[in-house]
C-alpha cells in the first residue's frame, strides 16, 4: 500500500492508486492527497456543482470546479470553502 503525507487530513494515509485528474494537476495530487482526502473532495464537489447549479460539460464551470479543488486540498485561491449560505438539508 502506498503512503502519502496528505494535505487535507495533515496525516500519513494511504495514497491513491493513480492521478485522479488529467495533467499536471492530477499529478500533484496523486503526490499528496490520500484516499480519503480525495473522497472528502468529492464530496464536497457534489456539494459546490448542486448549491451553484453547475453543469460539468460547461468549460467555465469545470474552470471554477478547479478553482475549489485547488482552495479545498491545497489551500491555494479564495475558494474551496463551503458555499456561501450552505445549510444542510434537515432531515
Amino acid at each position: 500500500m502506498r503512503r502519502v503525507n496528505c494535505v487535507v487530513l495533515n496525516e500519513e494515509a494511504e495514497g491513491l492508486d493513480g492521478p485522479p485528474y488529467p495533467g499536471d494537476l492530477g499529478q500533484r495530487i496523486f503526490e499528496s492527497v490520500s484516499v480519503d482526502g480525495w473522497q472528502q473532495w468529492l464530496q464536497r464537489q457534489v456539494l459546490i456543482i448542486n448549491e451553484n447549479q453547475l453543469s460539468t460539460a460547461d468549460s467555465q464551470a469545470i474552470e471554477l470546479l478547479e478553482q475549489h479543488m485547488l482552495g479545498f486540498l491545497f489551500g491555494e485561491g479564495d475558494l474551496g470553502t463551503v458555499p456561501e449560505g450552505f445549510a444542510p438539508r434537515k432531515k
